[in-house]
């Protein structure tokens, strides 16, 4: 007897129609964009430069697919992978053998969706432990150069933010600065390796020492090491200092496996000293109708596709081809520091070693021969290479200068060249050009809030609708009017909570449509 097959389900159909449609309009979307291969765009991708790397994450990331991470007491994958993380994570940071003994002293983590993540569960952890309320304030100091991650912990947390001033020439804070500012409502200080803006390896010894000396044993120690935390353990030669848990008083420490690990995003690591620390952050209630929720990150559910992947490919490189990739990382940001250096009107930040690299204008050289370092980063990015422009940033002691960031990856050793031919041509291209003017868009609002007609306070009390038209302004901008350069001259003139406003409404309406 023949069977015969069953009907095809209309729906089905329907959706793979569909869905093909769908796919075409992704891929064209995609098409328009930077590439987050090929080591063009110098911040926000950390490329390997090895396609097999990004095989292997695609395929886990695929046998992970529709794993609900909320419970894994049903989906016991969660825990292995978790844990396969942490303990790798832990031993490459220091934390398989503290300097102190019993539970107190053991390391524990936690996965998180991103280095934010995890740098909020830090701050939040910090809170618990020292006994404040939700809402009842507490500190968080660290140097202004840290990531912005840590004002955003103060403000969704209750907490206050106390950025200590760094020299503006060198983007390095003193330990005796950074102590000087904790008091009887520091929960936690912060230490970057390295921060983001400069490169500089913050002194986590020094800082350390003075805590263990004169202060309430509750207040946590983080080291931000986001960036650096699968980058300069592996570094050529070390980095001059230690940073990480080796040092017993650091309480914490996060690393993103997105970055230097060459994982997709989003996967972090939260590692804590001791279980009560590591357990302060997590979220749990009985107290509804409902199963028992328990929440060790932010989010409840959430896929394990991105710590599946990141996990296979922590597995896949290993300690030798971790290290093989920091030492191309290592080759080609001497190659590009060298080059960049001879370029005449710019200047390279001196900074520790890693694979963070800003470039300042030469103030040195004539006015005729300084070059911008926004009119030469969108210059670059004309020419086929992005890199970040970075504004000014104002303090007491001194401004930091506007400055362009370049964040190199393995796969950038085989473009130095390039790089290198294009930022000598973008900066013969802009050399001696005026400091970029902001946005006529912004012109209006400058003038009035410089003539003393406006206020600070007059524009933050705008309707979002007005906000929102002036930015409008700027998206429409083209020519000598757009550019990224326009708008960071803005912001450099504006107060820091109106550009803060105003950028929001910027992204918002890009988002927006």
């Amino acid at each position: 007897m023949t069977v015969e097959p069953p009907d095809t389900d209309p729906l089905e159909a329907l959706i793979a129609r569909r869905g093909e449609a769908a796919l075409e309009t992704l891929a064209a979307l995609r098409a328009s964009d930077p590439p987050t291969t090929g080591g063009r765009v110098l911040s926000y991708v950390y490329d390997s430069g090895l396609e097999g790397v990004d095989e292997v994450a695609v395929r886990a990331a695929g046998l992970a697919h529709g794993v609900n991470g909320l419970d894994p007491t049903v989906f016991g994958s969660v825990a292995k992978i978790h844990g396969g993380i942490v303990t790798r994570v832990r031993a490459i940071l220091g934390g398989d053998g503290g300097d102190g003994p019993g539970d107190d002293d053991e390391v524990h983590g936690v996965v998180t969706s991103g280095g934010t993540e995890s740098c909020v569960l830090a701050c939040l952890a910090a809170r618990e432990v020292s006994g404040r309320a939700p809402g009842s304030g507490g500190t968080i100091v660290a140097p202004v150069t840290v990531h912005a991650a840590f004002r955003k912990a103060a403000h969704v947390l209750g907490m206050r933010f106390v950025g200590v001033e760094v020299d503006p020439a060198t983007g390095r804070v003193a330990a005796a600065d950074l102590l000087a500012a904790v008091d009887h409502d520091t929960c936690l200080v912060v230490c970057s390796a390295p921060s983001y803006p400069t490169g500089v390896i913050d002194p986590v010894e020094q800082v350390a020492a003075g805590l263990e000396a004169d202060h309430d044993p509750r207040i946590g120690l983080h080291v931000d090491a986001c960036l650096g935390g699968l980058v300069l353990p592996f570094w050529p030669g070390g980095v001059g200092s230690i940073w990480d848990l080796r040092i017993g008083r650091v309480t914490s420490i996060s690393a993103d496996l997105h970055k230097y690990g060459f994982a997709p995003k989003g996967t972090s690591v939260l590692l804590s000293r001791g279980r009560a620390r590591h357990r302060a952050s997590w979220f749990s209630t009985v107290d509804w109708p409902g199963y028992p929720v328990v929440n060790p990150t932010l989010s409840g559910s959430k896929p394990l596709e991105p710590a599946a992947a990141a996990w296979a490919v922590l597995e896949a490189l290993g300690d030798d081809g971790q290290s093989e990739l920091v030492d191309r990382t290592a080759g080609a940001t001497g190659r590009l520091v060298e080059g960049l250096a001879g370029i005449e009107g710019l200047r390279v930040i001196d900074s520790d070693p890693g694979p963070l690299i800003a470039v300042v204008a030469d103030r040195s050289a004539g006015d005729g021969r300084r070059v911008h370092p926004h009119l030469w980063a969108d210059e670059c990015g004309r020419r086929g290479i992005a890199v970040q422009a970075q504004p000014a940033y104002r303090q007491e002691r001194g401004a930091l200068s506007s400055s362009s960031h370049l964040t190199i990856t393995p796969v950038t050793e085989r473009l130095t060249d390039e790089i290198l031919n294009v930022a000598h041509a973008a900066a013969d291209a802009v050399r001696g050009m005026p400091d970029p003017a902001p946005t006529a868009a912004f012109a209006d609002v400058l003038a009035a809030l410089e003539a003393g007609a406006l206020s600070p306070d007059d524009l933050l009390a705008l309707p979002e609708d007005d906000v929102h038209a002036m930015v409008a302004g700027v998206l429409a901008g083209d020519g000598e009017d757009g550019g990224m350069a326009a708008l960071l001259a803005a912001i450099e003139r504006l107060p820091a909570e109106v550009g803060a406003r105003l950028v929001r409404a910027y992204l918002a309406a890009v988002m927006e449509g």
